[in-house]
């Protein structure tokens, strides 16, 4: 049957193999179990809700991935997408989060009609690759920006408006604690550093007690879904069509170059074309809308299923194990909702650490910008550098305060703005 469904035989593997690599995944990205809830709840979402939508959309769509198109691509809400979401759309224009839910919806339906149409390729050829190289280095730097703060090694200052934070404190000392461990594995070559960075740092916050011990592990999901207040008929006003054409534009490009990149690790490449490349598309675009549907910032493929296809994935069958234990882990909302609240306060230095990495692997992709055409680098500079400089609330430069885009979070935001 596995065979009859996936072709394992015929992509050179063996169902072993794909079980390691669908394993391999998971770890790699399950940090975003925990640290998506984080942007979630700074958006006014309930955080066990966020989790459970969390899990729930990216095993959903990983498995939609693996039936409709065969591939070892994993899928989850996206890093960026969802500081996007959170920051620029909720906190930063003001957009109630079931209506930003519905911007996600109709987003999605968007990516869907260009798949269908074919519009999407005349769309990709429109924008300049130094644009959406500089996009993924924009968003990288903003998410690390987030992750120092969460850290406590950066904080406000009304002179200088970024200052060092206080680097002796228990939150900033774990925070570095994670970053030596993570960037010491990725030096490493290991795939899983992100993840085994987080378990790390919670684990020292736990025995430190900087974060006490939850009082359960497992537990039952709670079905009480953000995406049940989804608002369709509020995301449809003229004003906020700008934000979606940015997120159906960071969906289509993140979604391409993912596909694209992990599909020539993996080999699949036919004379530069993917196979089924369609099938990929409609499913990444559907586990979008379902995201929305459930209760999360835009689903998306993600670049860490190349560390499954390094240990051999090559089918949908990888995806069927990745997408398994992603659904697995909604009896473990406890665990998660301990990584994702830190310390309760203004600071989570469990989950700091991986944004930090995280960012750093975005920001990659800057070496491959034109740096000698001034035509190419000129934008591509103000893209980048523009992205986490301008993340700040709207509402509080009218208030006559300054915020950071963290400060219009439900928990102690005055503790982080300057009058």
């Amino acid at each position: 049957m596995l065979e009859r469904i996936f072709h394992v035989r015929a992509a050179g593997s063996t169902p072993g193999r794909e079980a390691l690599g669908g394993l391999t995944t998971f770890l790699t990205m399950a940090y975003i179990l925990a640290v998506n809830p984080v942007f979630l709840t700074a958006a006014g979402m309930p955080l066990e809700g966020a989790i459970v939508a969390t899990a729930l959309s990216a095993g959903l769509a990983t498995l939609l991935m693996a039936l409709v198109a065969n591939y070892p691509i994993a899928l989850a809400p996206g890093m960026g997408m969802n500081a996007f979401f959170a920051y620029n759309v909720c906190v930063g224009a003001g957009v109630p989060w079931p209506t930003a839910l519905g911007l996600v919806f109709w987003s999605g339906l968007a990516f869907i009609l260009l798949t269908v149409t074919g519009a999407r390729r005349v769309l990709v050829r429109a924008v300049p690759a130094s644009i959406k190289l500089a996009g993924a280095v924009g968003i990288g730097l903003f998410i690390a920006f987030i992750g120092l703060q969460h850290g406590g090694l950066v904080t406000a200052n009304p002179a200088t408006m970024v200052g060092l934070g206080d680097l002796g404190a228990a939150p900033a000392l774990l925070t570095l604690f994670g970053l030596a461990v993570g960037l010491a594995l990725m030096a490493a070559g290991v795939h899983t550093a992100i993840f085994w960075a987080l378990a790390a740092t919670l684990a020292a916050a736990l025995v430190t007690g900087v974060v006490p011990p939850p009082a359960e592990l497992v537990r039952a999901p709670s079905l009480a879904l953000p995406g049940l207040q989804i608002d369709f008929l509020g995301a449809l006003r003229l004003e906020y069509v700008p934000l979606m054409l940015v997120l159906l534009f960071f969906a289509v490009f993140d979604t391409l170059g993912t596909l694209m990149g992990v599909a020539h690790q993996a080999g699949l490449l036919r004379e530069g074309e993917l196979p089924r490349i369609e099938r990929a598309l409609a499913a990444d675009a559907a586990g979008m809308v379902g995201g929305a549907l459930l209760g999360t910032s835009p689903v998306t493929s993600y670049i860490e299923s190349s560390a499954g296809v390094a240990v051999g994935a090559r089918t949908g069958l990888a995806n069927v194990v990745t997408g398994a234990l992603l659904l697995l882990s909604l009896f473990f909302t406890p665990l998660v909702a301990l990584v994702g609240q830190g310390t309760g306060g203004s600071t989570n230095p469990v989950t700091a650490p991986a944004l930090i990495l995280v960012g750093i692997l975005m920001v990659q992709a800057v070496r491959e910008i034109d740096w000698s055409d001034p035509t190419e680098a000129a934008p591509a500079f103000f893209t980048a550098l523009l992205m986490p400089l301008t993340s700040t609330s709207r509402t509080a430069w009218r208030r006559g305060s300054w915020c950071m885009p963290w400060s219009s979070s439900r928990r102690g935001a005055a503790a982080r703005c300057t009058g």
